[in-house]
């Protein structure tokens, strides 16, 4: 799990204060943002003291952990979280959240309860309603929240006029699992057995017909039907006797019915095995920072009394993302070039680009994989720009500790020659020749010391500029030599130094073609990992739509079984959208 986090007990995320306030635990909000693993993400829903707290401790692999109602009471207020490791994906962390239980006459406000149902269905990836006794008229009932959800989850901010947002809810909605306790009939259906999933699918047949009541029947079996992308169903018989419920932390397993530990181990192994990780529109992963982000997005658009828009949340969630991802890119980069400070001062310009280049691609992985959602590429060009300024303050670090060392050598070189000029060693016939002698000596130790950096001739040609005039003072006092000598010893120094002067400007045109091709690599490694990133995601969006169209072929022969055309025909057009959709999503093109 990201950053070690290991949770001993679950702690409230959302409070719920007077049944009419949500506010986010910032703790538990913390404790998520530190999470940078793709998230599992398990709500429960469901009925006050119907045993919804037992199944979620199971799923922690913990007998205790979230409190057993067995009371009159309801135990859980708000919703209340626990972020264990997932036990078959080490690179996934797996996020219980349990629910308050619906119902709860204390509340007194249905409207709470339909907030607390959308918030699991916001915030989760594997949703979970427990109920008590069968899948029947009164649990269906009793499950009327789910038929609220279009009036309190919206998908657009500014959805067409007339259009049914809900043929969206496959996408963005969490698998469904009905667990059904206190089971007590037996799993047959016109003297055949049958599985739970049987049973579950069967009690979702609609009927025929248009009358009110047959609508009032159809309606919830139709949501589920409808917005969910999957179906399970466990039923699991009573764990003991009625008088040791209230105890059921407290006994062990062979103290519990077989049949019931079987069954909640069946419903665990399902959860741990098959159980999705919570993801957006196109199947960006979720990670637990980004979970808290939406948490809190869902949390404050709900008590500003607006309805929660996914739009509108996945615009804010990208730019609080892309923001983080040009931040940790640039100190990616930072980390890999502080790294290579040991080799600074580099030799050449072409081995410090090396290392920047490196650097850069690392720090562009770390970029892309937090990235999402950028539109025209905005962030992806201020992490360059920043990017390129940082580049620059290490190349100048190079050059200037190259300046540096080299001045440190050519000082230290010089230390005699300056020790001789200053005892006037050169003021007399013949001082010239030795004057020069000294120099080239000077000259050729340096030239063979190693690891000057980029700086070494420009610091060479300032050392002998600055000696200039005195080593034309020393010539002309030299009475050794004859002037034409002297005018040949003045036109050799020009000449040497008009050369120093060409390869300085060579080394510079050098620098400035290097730098270039330079700037051109590493656009072109940018649009190839961007390139490589949106192929990526059209596949992944390509398979996200896949799976929408086959999941809404299964609610099709659902509604053309029970004679509804009108919604067959609504779902064939849908399925034409996603395929034409599919077909149009050609290969990434950047202009």
């Amino acid at each position: 799990m990201s950053a070690q986090i290991h949770m001993k007990d679950p702690i409230c995320l959302i409070e719920n204060r007077n049944s009419n306030e949500f506010v986010i635990n910032t703790e538990a909000e913390q404790i998520l943002s530190q999470i940078t693993d793709p998230v599992v993400v398990v709500a429960i829903v469901g009925k006050y003291r119907t045993g919804k707290s037992y199944l979620m401790n199971k799923l922690a692999g913990r007998k205790t952990g979230f409190p057993l109602g067995s009371t009159i009471q309801s135990k859980t207020k708000g919703i209340w979280m626990w972020c264990v490791p997932h036990p078959r994906q080490p690179s996934h962390t797996l996020v219980l959240l349990d629910t308050e239980g619906l119902g709860d006459v204390e509340k007194g406000d249905s409207k709470n309860d339909g907030w607390i149902f959308s918030l699991a269905v916001l915030l989760s990836s594997n949703l979970v309603y427990n109920s008590m006794g069968t899948i029947d008229h009164q649990s269906m009932e009793q499950l009327h929240y789910v038929t609220e959800l279009t009036n309190l989850i919206k998908i657009k901010s500014n959805p067409k006029e007339g259009k049914d947002e809900s043929g969206e809810f496959k996408r963005i909605f969490p698998s469904f699992t009905w667990c059904v306790r206190d089971f007590s009939l037996i799993l047959e259906l016109d003297g055949k057995k049958v599985t739970e999933d049987d049973y579950l699918m069967n009690s979702l047949r609609l009927k025929k017909g248009t009358d009110r009541k047959t609508q009032d029947f159809n309606l919830p079996r139709e949501c589920i039907l409808h917005y969910f992308h999957s179906h399970k169903c466990f039923v699991f018989d009573q764990p003991t006797s009625s008088r040791n419920l209230h105890r059921l932390e407290e006994l062990q397993e062979q103290n519990l019915e077989e049949t019931f530990v079987e069954q909640a181990q069946k419903f665990c192994g399902y959860i741990h095995r098959d159980g999705i990780a919570k993801t957006l529109p196109g199947g960006l992963l979720v990670t637990g920072r980004m979970l808290a982000h939406l948490t809190s997005l869902y949390i404050e658009t709900i008590m500003s009394g607006s309805v929660p828009c996914m739009e509108n949340a996945i615009l804010a969630l990208s730019v609080i993302e892309n923001t983080g991802a040009v931040q940790d890119a640039l100190a990616k980069y930072e980390t890999c070039m502080n790294e290579h400070l040991p080799r600074f001062p580099t030799e050449t310009l072409q081995e410090f680009l090396y290392l920047h280049q490196g650097s850069e691609k690392e720090a562009l992985e770390v970029f892309l994989k937090r990235s999402f959602n950028d539109e025209n590429q905005d962030f992806q060009k201020e992490f360059k720009n920043l990017l390129d300024n940082k580049m620059k303050e290490f190349s100048e670090r190079n050059e200037r500790e190259s300046t540096e060392r080299c001045q440190t050598i050519i000082q230290k070189l010089s230390e005699s020659l300056e020790q001789r000029i200053s005892q006037g060693e050169f003021s007399k016939p013949g001082g010239h020749k030795l004057f020069l002698k000294e120099k080239m000596t000077i000259m050729e130790e340096y030239n063979t010391t190693p690891h000057k950096g980029l700086k070494s001739l420009e610091v060479l040609q300032e050392f002998i500029s600055n000696k200039k005039a005195t080593e034309a003072a020393i010539l002309q006092a030299d009475e050794s030599l004859t002037a034409k000598e002297k005018e040949i010893a003045e036109s050799q120094a020009e000449t040497a130094e008009a050369e120093r002067q060409r390869q300085i400007l060579e080394e510079k045109e050098k620098y400035l073609q290097e730098s270039m091709e330079n700037q051109k690599k590493s656009f072109e490694q940018h649009e190839k990992m961007l390139i490589e990133k949106m192929e990526a995601d059209r596949q992944k969006l390509i398979a996200e739509n896949g799976r929408v169209i086959a999941q809404k072929l299964q609610e099709q022969n659902a509604m053309l079984t029970a004679g509804f055309q009108s919604k067959v025909n609504d779902l064939q057009r849908e399925i034409a959208d996603l395929n034409r959709m599919n077909r149009d999503t050609g290969p990434c093109i950047l202009l």
